[in-house]
Protein backbone atom coordinates (compact mmCIF):
# COMPACT_ATOMS: atom_id res chain seq x y z
CA UNK A 1 0.00 0.00 0.00
CA UNK A 2 1.15 3.40 -1.17
CA UNK A 3 0.23 6.66 0.32
CA UNK A 4 -2.01 7.20 -2.63
CA UNK A 5 -4.09 3.73 -1.64
CA UNK A 6 -4.39 4.92 1.94
CA UNK A 7 -5.58 8.64 1.58
CA UNK A 8 -7.33 7.26 -1.59
CA UNK A 9 -8.77 3.93 -0.51
CA UNK A 10 -11.72 3.37 -2.70
CA UNK A 11 -11.38 2.90 -6.52
CA UNK A 12 -7.92 4.08 -6.61
CA UNK A 13 -7.81 2.44 -10.20
CA UNK A 14 -10.30 5.86 -10.95
CA UNK A 15 -8.66 8.31 -8.78
CA UNK A 16 -5.45 6.98 -10.37
CA UNK A 17 -6.52 8.00 -13.89
CA UNK A 18 -7.87 11.50 -12.57
CA UNK A 19 -4.88 12.30 -11.20
CA UNK A 20 -2.06 10.38 -13.59
CA UNK A 21 1.01 12.09 -11.25
CA UNK A 22 0.07 11.04 -8.31
CA UNK A 23 1.20 7.35 -8.77
CA UNK A 24 4.17 7.88 -11.01
CA UNK A 25 7.26 8.30 -8.80
CA UNK A 26 8.31 10.71 -11.78
CA UNK A 27 9.36 14.73 -10.56
CA UNK A 28 9.68 16.63 -13.82
CA UNK A 29 9.53 20.45 -14.38
CA UNK A 30 6.77 21.89 -14.44
CA UNK A 31 6.33 23.83 -17.23
CA UNK A 32 4.15 27.32 -17.07
CA UNK A 33 1.75 27.92 -19.29
CA UNK A 34 2.68 31.25 -21.28
CA UNK A 35 0.57 34.33 -19.95
CA UNK A 36 -2.97 35.21 -21.50
CA UNK A 37 -3.11 38.88 -21.16
CA UNK A 38 -1.12 41.00 -24.07
CA UNK A 39 1.75 42.34 -23.44
CA UNK A 40 2.69 40.77 -20.94
CA UNK A 41 6.87 39.56 -20.96
CA UNK A 42 7.24 35.96 -19.17
CA UNK A 43 9.61 36.92 -15.55
CA UNK A 44 13.15 35.54 -15.46
CA UNK A 45 13.60 33.52 -12.31
CA UNK A 46 15.20 35.20 -9.11
CA UNK A 47 19.22 34.53 -9.21
CA UNK A 48 20.28 34.58 -5.83
CA UNK A 49 24.16 34.96 -7.17
CA UNK A 50 23.08 39.12 -7.90
CA UNK A 51 22.63 39.66 -4.19
CA UNK A 52 24.95 41.37 -2.25
CA UNK A 53 25.16 40.32 0.98
CA UNK A 54 25.64 42.26 4.24
CA UNK A 55 28.09 42.21 6.29
CA UNK A 56 26.57 42.70 10.28
CA UNK A 57 28.21 41.24 13.19
CA UNK A 58 25.49 40.07 15.44
CA UNK A 59 25.68 40.41 19.19
CA UNK A 60 23.80 38.71 22.47
CA UNK A 61 22.27 40.45 25.26
CA UNK A 62 22.41 39.10 28.26
CA UNK A 63 20.83 40.12 31.70
CA UNK A 64 23.65 39.70 34.31
CA UNK A 65 23.49 39.79 38.38
CA UNK A 66 20.03 39.96 38.45
CA UNK A 67 18.83 38.27 42.01
CA UNK A 68 14.99 37.90 41.02
CA UNK A 69 15.78 35.50 38.00
CA UNK A 70 12.21 35.26 36.02
CA UNK A 71 12.78 33.69 33.34
CA UNK A 72 9.68 36.10 31.13
CA UNK A 73 10.60 39.10 32.83
CA UNK A 74 14.50 38.61 31.76
CA UNK A 75 13.88 37.38 28.36
CA UNK A 76 11.30 40.51 27.76
CA UNK A 77 13.87 43.15 29.23
CA UNK A 78 16.74 41.60 27.14
CA UNK A 79 14.45 42.19 24.37
CA UNK A 80 13.55 45.74 25.14
CA UNK A 81 17.21 46.72 25.53
CA UNK A 82 18.11 44.83 22.08
CA UNK A 83 15.35 46.98 20.92
CA UNK A 84 16.35 50.59 22.18
CA UNK A 85 20.17 49.79 21.32
CA UNK A 86 19.00 49.35 17.82
CA UNK A 87 16.96 51.81 17.39
CA UNK A 88 19.56 54.27 18.84
CA UNK A 89 22.46 52.83 16.88
CA UNK A 90 21.06 50.63 13.45
CA UNK A 91 23.96 48.68 12.21
CA UNK A 92 27.04 50.02 14.68
CA UNK A 93 25.70 48.58 17.39
CA UNK A 94 29.12 46.28 17.30
CA UNK A 95 31.46 48.77 16.27
CA UNK A 96 30.32 51.32 18.40
CA UNK A 97 30.87 48.76 21.18
CA UNK A 98 34.07 48.32 20.43
CA UNK A 99 35.06 51.38 19.90
CA UNK A 100 33.57 52.34 23.36
CA UNK A 101 35.94 48.90 24.62
CA UNK A 102 38.86 50.62 22.49
CA UNK A 103 39.00 54.09 24.41
CA UNK A 104 37.99 52.68 27.61
CA UNK A 105 41.37 50.95 27.54
CA UNK A 106 43.61 53.51 25.87
CA UNK A 107 44.22 57.72 25.89
CA UNK A 108 41.89 59.92 24.21
CA UNK A 109 45.39 60.54 21.81
CA UNK A 110 45.26 56.91 20.63
CA UNK A 111 42.06 56.99 19.15
CA UNK A 112 40.66 58.97 16.14
CA UNK A 113 38.38 61.30 16.14
CA UNK A 114 35.68 58.64 14.77
CA UNK A 115 36.21 56.35 17.23
CA UNK A 116 35.46 58.93 19.96
CA UNK A 117 32.42 59.74 18.54
CA UNK A 118 31.02 56.72 18.22
CA UNK A 119 32.33 55.78 21.87
CA UNK A 120 29.93 58.35 23.05
CA UNK A 121 27.00 57.15 21.13
CA UNK A 122 27.39 54.07 22.77
CA UNK A 123 27.35 55.58 26.12
CA UNK A 124 24.26 57.31 25.18
CA UNK A 125 22.19 54.59 23.49
CA UNK A 126 23.65 51.74 26.35
CA UNK A 127 21.81 54.49 28.90
CA UNK A 128 18.87 54.70 26.93
CA UNK A 129 18.77 50.71 25.99
CA UNK A 130 19.87 50.36 29.88
CA UNK A 131 15.98 52.40 31.70
CA UNK A 132 14.27 51.05 28.73
CA UNK A 133 15.27 47.36 29.88
CA UNK A 134 15.22 48.01 33.95
CA UNK A 135 11.49 49.55 33.32
CA UNK A 136 9.86 46.59 34.55
CA UNK A 137 12.42 44.80 36.82
CA UNK A 138 12.03 46.28 40.60
CA UNK A 139 15.11 46.41 42.35
CA UNK A 140 18.16 46.03 39.88
CA UNK A 141 21.33 47.52 42.42
CA UNK A 142 23.86 45.30 40.88
CA UNK A 143 22.57 43.81 37.61
CA UNK A 144 24.06 44.89 33.98
CA UNK A 145 23.29 43.84 30.79
CA UNK A 146 26.36 42.55 28.70
CA UNK A 147 26.46 42.89 25.59
CA UNK A 148 29.14 40.97 23.47
CA UNK A 149 29.40 40.19 19.87
CA UNK A 150 29.43 37.02 17.92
Amino acid sequence: MNQFELFFPRGAAAAASAFPMALSQQHEAMVLPEPSFPGAAPEEPFRFENVEVEDRVAYTVRLADYSHPVADAVKVAEQRFRREIDRQLGGDVVEALRAFQNASESSESDLSKTEIALAKRWAKAYDAARTAGFRDLGDTDEAFFDVRPV
